[in-house]
Formats: C-alpha cells, structure tokens, sequence
C-alpha cells in the first residue's frame, strides 16, 4: 500500500490564494460621494422641501383670506382677521350678563335670585331673543352691521366692579368700543358706545341706526295675564307714554326704553336723548300653554356724530319691575312702569297701599297674613262712610210711608213734578239725601280698581304661597277641568268661589238698605227693587267668572273684605243705630224752618217753572 507524503507546494500555493482575496475585498469597498449621502441625510432633506411648500401655501392662503376680508369688510378686516369666536361673562350678585364677541352684544340675561312658573333659571335674553346692532355706512361705500362683525373682548377688575371692553378694530387706535360696567348690588349695567379715529371710516353724510329687538320669553303660569300686564313703555319729552297693543310710533326726546315683562323688564336708558325713534310692539294673540314667548318689542333710532365719532352715554337695566326697588332711580321717572294705575288708583297705590304694605311686610313674612291686615285696616278706614249710609238708610226707612201717601195724593202723569217736589221737600225736612246711598259705592271704587291694579303688579306677592294657592300673584288651582270653560278657563280656583259667596250673602244683607234708599215706586217708573233682586244673583256669578284667571291674592282681599264688611253691617244694624231715636230726630227736624240755599232756591224755582210748563201744555191739550 502506498503511504501519503506532506505536498509542501500545494500549501504554499493556498496562502497565497488566500492573501490575494483579502486584498481584492478590500479594495473593492464603495467610495462616499455627494450622490451616495446617508438615509438619515436624504429624509432631512424631504421633511424640509414639505415644510418650505406648507409655508408657502399658508402664506398664500392666508394672503388669500385677507383679500377676501379687505373685500368684506374694507377698514374693518383687521379686526376681523386679529378676533376670535367666544364669549365672556360679567356679573354681581344679581345679575350675570354674556357678551358675544361676534356682535359684541349681551346674548344671556340671568336675573338671579328669581326662577320662572316651572322652577327654571329665570333669563330675559336667551337662545337668540334679542339682538343689538348698530347699522353704518363707510367711507369706501360699504353698508356694515356690527351684530356681524367680531369684536375683541378686554375685561377689567377693580374692587367689586367688572368693565369689559369690546374692541370692533380698524387698528390698534382706531376702533369702535362697547364698554360695559358692572358693578355690586345693582341691577343697572353701564353701556357706553364710542368710537376712536373713525372720523374718516364711518361716512357721517349716511344714516347710522341703532336697532334693538326682543321677544319676551314667558315667564308666568297665566300666559293671559302676563301678556295682559307686559307693556312697551318709554319716556320721551319727559313724560313717561306706553304703547297700545299693536302699535308703533315715532318719538323724540327719548330719555329710556322699557320692554316690560309683567314682573321683569329689559331696559335700554340713554344720557343723550334719542331723536325721531320708531317704537314697536307687538302682541301675543294666543293663548296655548306651551308658547314660550309673549310679546315683541323693537326700537330703532338714529345715532348722531360729534366731530366724526360717535359718543353715547347709556345704560342696561335686566332685572325686576319692582316699584320700591324703582323709585330709588331718582330723576328717571322708572317707578311709571309698575302700572299702580292713572289719577286717583295710582295715587291711592303709591300714597296709601305701597306705605301700608311696606310697613306691615317689615315685621310680618307671610304674605297671606298682609293681605288679611292690609284689609281690615281698608276697612276700618272706610267704616265711618258705611256707618252714613246705613244711618241714611234708617232715616229713609222713617219717612217712606210719608212718600208712599205723596204718591197716592198726587198721581198721574201730570202730577209728576209736583210728586217730586213734594218728596224732595220731606226729605230735606228729615235730612235725607238721595246721594248718600250712592256715596259710600262711589267712595270704595277707586280703592276697589287701585286694588285690582296693586296685587297682580306687586312682584313681592309672585311665588309667595298662602293656604292653597301657591302664587298670590297669579290664580290658584284646586281642580283641573278635562276641557275649557269659555270666560272661565280650564281650572277651578277656591278664592273666587269664596269671594263670590261672600259677595252674595253681602248683597243679600245689603237689600233691605239699598230698599230703603229708594223712593217708592212711581208711576211710569222702572221698579229698581225688582232689578236688585236679579243683582244679587248676577254680581256673584260674574265676580266668579271674572277673577278665576286673576291673582289669588286679589281674590283673597275680596273674600275677607266682604266677610268684613258684612260682620261690621250686622253690628251697625243692631247695636249702634236705634230706629226710634232716628224718628224723634226726624220729627224734631221738621218742627224747624228749614233754610235754603241758593242753589235749593234756583232749584226750586226750575221745578216749579217746569210744573207751570207743563200744567199749561195740559190745559192747552184739552182745549
């Protein structure tokens, strides 16, 4: 066998191979050049080319958009390119206001302390009710409203009052400026409307307006009777008109505006007066249960230039129509809008009622009870003139069977003027006067209209609760009906049952007086005891239909009103007149000689002219 040998060139041979690859894999590694850059490299350079393409396509657009807003809104685009959407809010413990940047208007009215019929926040400005807007031509020929233009808003804080400037810009010293200032425990808003550097902006050769609009929100369980009470009231010339139901006019010298919602009120006051101002208002026709409005309310007036720039001095006021809160506005006259009535009722309310109310609710929180003592003390005021008519009753109730045998001794037609003579001069001789029956009715009707004007306005009485009825300000509900009663509604309400009851149990006691009072029936004569007996039966049944919708409060005073006046007639009645002492006095009287006026004699005199009148026309007649 042949043995292997250790082949020394074959090894040397593979070294060298060996050395020769090494070499050529070195020397065949890529070399950097500028086209072969790292990846890192290559995606620094792409986000940069995206990067100088987004900013040159904003810059484009926003080019683009200033364009579009120079084109809009001429002087005013930089306002709106430098302006943002939102709101800011200023308030104090009893009001809390929202102003919109786009308008610079109040877009929210909260009135605190106070919630609606349903228990909600109570707003007079929600969900777009009302708007504010100022109506301008430019230099440059263009018609702008500022309720589209965004303002930019600045707010202030000093102590406890909040002022919030809202900018409209032209630059940054050029601008029209709403500036609002609120400050602690008040209902009243500082407004002012001035503008800067305008004077070459705003063309003053065209008609700037202000217009401001609002339509009522609903706030009352009657919608009725709070559209019955809501009024456009305004003083212009320094005196303080409403509007009628569906009425507009034009009037100058307009100090305030009030958009009167029943208890709540939204009014715009001015320093300087507002000149031929249109007025509108219109009124709510229906009466569904689920409306949400009332009434709308507008203004628009012509705002005047001083040197080229507008400068008014105003005022907000959201809040209640509280009389006692009101009055203390001295010099604006804003007490006229709580409707106390005209003449004699509102003299009474203010003079008389509002002073005994306030006195009485210093000591005294149930409202009910008020009402209960706010009655008796009428009544004991107006006792004496009760006392004088039945006193004329009974003295009238002496001397009738007199009148009755001057009826029998002259009859007849012809003898009428003679019959009454006759009886005038027994009446006179007894110190009887027809009128004084008719007196004390005379004298309770204005206490009795300035009442029905005193209690559905009184806001203190809204939401105040008594027995049953959960709102003295509005009627109370003891029954719903499946179905609507015309004149009389869908519910039933106890106060006016009570009330009616006790105004027939009056009449019915007061029917042997009223019978007293009259002369006896004459011939030719309509026979009055006859329609006073259908009176007793009428007066409650419409008392009953009428105040059903009314305040319970209102209702209240009636009821105990009557229930006092009949327990003060029982006890004239029996225990203070005496009929036989009456009838000495008459007898007494008729023994004097009776002197007589000379508006008696000039009377006397007529009568008896007319009886020779007549006595001729008769003789004439049966020639």
């Amino acid at each position: 066998m042949e043995q292997k040998k250790f082949d020394f060139n074959s090894f040397i041979g593979m070294l060298l191979l060996g050395g020769i690859m090494l070499w050529w894999m070195n020397t065949q590694k890529p070399e950097e050049t500028p086209e072969t850059t790292t990846q890192t490299e290559q995606t620094t350079d792409a986000t940069t080319e995206v990067q100088n393409t987004l900013t040159e396509n904003t810059v484009a657009n926003d080019s683009l958009q200033q364009i579009a807003l120079q084109n809009k809104f001429g002087a005013f685009a930089y306002g709106a390119s430098t302006s943002k959407e939102g709101s800011t809010s200023i308030e104090n413990d009893l009001v809390k206001l929202t102003i919109d940047n786009k308008g610079g208007q109040i877009i929210e009215a909260l009135v605190k302390n106070y919630k609606t019929y349903d228990s909600l926040p109570l707003y007079l400005v929600k969900d777009k009710n009302a708007s504010f807007n100022i109506n301008f031509g430019t230099t440059d020929n263009r018609i702008l409203n500022t309720k589209d233009l965004l303002f930019t808003p600045s707010l202030t804080k000093n102590g406890d009052t909040q002022v919030l400037s809202m900018k409209l810009k032209v630059s940054e010293t050029q601008f029209l400026e709403y500036r609002y200032e609120i400050k602690k425990g008040d209902y009243r808003v500082g407004f002012a409307v001035r503008s800067q550097g305008l004077n070459n902006v705003i063309n003053g050769s065209q008609e700037i307006n202000l217009d401001w609009n609002l339509k009522g929100f609903r706030h009352e369980k009657s919608l009725k009777t709070e559209n019955m009470y809501s009024h456009y009231y305004y003083k212009a010339d320094d005196e303080v008109d409403y509007l009628q139901m569906n009425d507009d006019e034009v009037a100058s010298d307009v100090n305030w505006i009030a958009y009167k919602q029943h208890f709540f009120s939204s009014i715009l006051m001015s320093d300087t007066p507002l000149n031929n101002a249109t007025l509108k208002s219109v009124d709510f026709a229906g009466e569904e249960k689920d409306s949400v409005y009332t009434k709308t309310y507008g203004l628009k007036a012509p705002l005047a230039l001083t040197n080229g720039e507008l400068n008014y001095n105003m005022q907000w006021f959201y809040g209640p129509t509280d009389y006692n809160l009101l009055k203390t506005y001295e010099g604006t006259n804003l007490n006229k809008i709580s409707d106390l009535g005209w003449g004699i009722f509102g003299f009474l309310n203010r003079t008389v009622f509002y002073p005994v109310f306030n006195m009485l609710k210093g000591f005294i929180g149930n409202y009910g009870l008020i009402i209960i003592l706010m009655t008796i003390v009428v009544r004991i005021i107006m006792s004496p003139v009760l006392y004088k008519s039945y006193l004329s009753s009974a003295k009238m109730k002496v001397i009738r069977p007199e009148m009755e045998e001057i009826n029998k001794k002259y009859p007849g037609k012809e003898n009428a003027m003679k019959r009454q003579q006759e009886i005038m001069a027994v009446q006179r001789k007894a110190g009887v006067s027809m009128m004084s029956g008719c007196i004390p009715a005379l004298m309770q009707m204005p206490v009795f209209f300035a009442l029905f004007k005193f209690f559905p306005t009184n806001i203190d009485f809204r939401q105040k609760s008594f027995l049953w009825a959960n709102d003295l300000s509005s009627y109370d509900t003891i029954f719903n009906l499946p179905f609507k009663i015309p004149f009389y509604g869908d519910h039933v309400s106890l106060f006016p049952i009570l009330a009616s009851i006790a105004i027939f149990f009056y009449m019915k006691m007061n029917q042997s007086q009223q019978a007293n009072m009259q002369a006896p029936t004459q011939e030719g004569m309509p026979d009055m005891s006859k329609m006073m007996k259908w009176m007793i039966y009428f007066s409650p049944i419409m008392m009953l239909f009428f105040f059903n919708n009314y305040a319970s409060g209102l209702s209240l005073y009636y009821f105990i009103s009557n229930l006092l006046t009949i327990t003060i007639m029982f006890v004239i009645k029996n225990y203070v007149i005496d009929e036989a002492k009456i009838h000495a006095k008459i007898e007494e009287n008729k023994k004097k000689p009776v002197k007589k006026s000379k508006f008696r004699e000039r009377l006397d005199a007529a009568m008896k002219q007319a009886q020779e009148q007549q006595a001729a026309q008769q003789r004439a007649k049966k020639k």
